[in-house]
Parts: structure tokens; C-alpha cells; sequence
């Protein structure tokens, strides 16, 4: 069957302070949005996209319906710089088969996944 959906063209969810939220986006992980005119364009890469039952509890928050993953080059790195700016991340942490795992939170308290993939 020939690949009709070749990835994802744009993840679009609702804040509190959408301006605010695009702005912490663009300064703590380098992802900018339409306001500042520019697109963000991603590296080549892994991308799963799986459903998750109703009741899981891997996005923290019942209320939370979607959790991105955000594939990372360095992640103790990037944790670090987050940590000096003062983001909330879990002291969870996660290395498997598939590599490394952590979470951070932004200011309107979404979990977020980063993962640094096995080379």
C-alpha cells in the first residue's frame, strides 16, 4: 500500500496564554511557532504515533490528553540548561532498549516526554 501520510505537518492544542506558551516553546526547547515567522523544521528521524488506553497514567494528569515526545540529541544536557532556567522536570528518569527518557512540565503543566534514541 502506497504511503499516503508521509509525517506530521503541525501539532496544534489549546493554552491558557497561547503567546506566552509559544514564546516558553521557542526559549527552553528551540521550537518556534507562526508568531515569530518563522517554520520550525525538524531533523529526519523515528516518529511513533500510538494511542494510549483511556485510563493510562503514563501522561500524569487524567485531565491531560495528549503527550508529545520531543526526540533529543543530549539529554542530560538539555536537562541541565532546563534546570538552570528553571523548569519543572520529574525526577523521573528512564533508559531502555530505546534509549533515555525524561519529562519536564511547561508553565501550563503538560508533561512532556524528551528522548534521546539509541544510535
Amino acid at each position: 500500500m502506497e504511503k499516503l501520510v508521509t509525517g506530521f505537518g503541525g501539532f496544534f492544542f489549546r493554552a491558557k496564554d497561547a503567546n506566552a506558551l509559544s514564546k516558553w516553546y521557542d526559549e527552553h526547547l528551540g521550537i518556534n511557532s507562526l508568531q515569530s515567522g518563522e517554520v520550525w523544521q525538524q531533523q529526519a528521524g523515528q516518529t511513533v504515533f500510538m494511542p494510549f488506553k483511556q485510563d493510562t497514567t503514563y501522561f500524569g494528569s487524567p485531565a491531560q490528553q495528549f503527550m508529545i515526545n520531543f526526540r533529543v540529541t543530549d539529554l542530560d544536557a538539555l536537562l541541565a540548561q532546563l534546570a538552570e532556567k528553571g523548569v519543572r522536570i520529574d525526577e523521573k528518569k528512564q533508559d531502555d532498549e530505546y534509549g533515555k527518557f525524561a519529562w519536564i512540565y511547561d508553565p501550563e503543566g503538560n508533561k512532556i516526554e524528551l528522548w534521546q534514541p539509541v544510535e
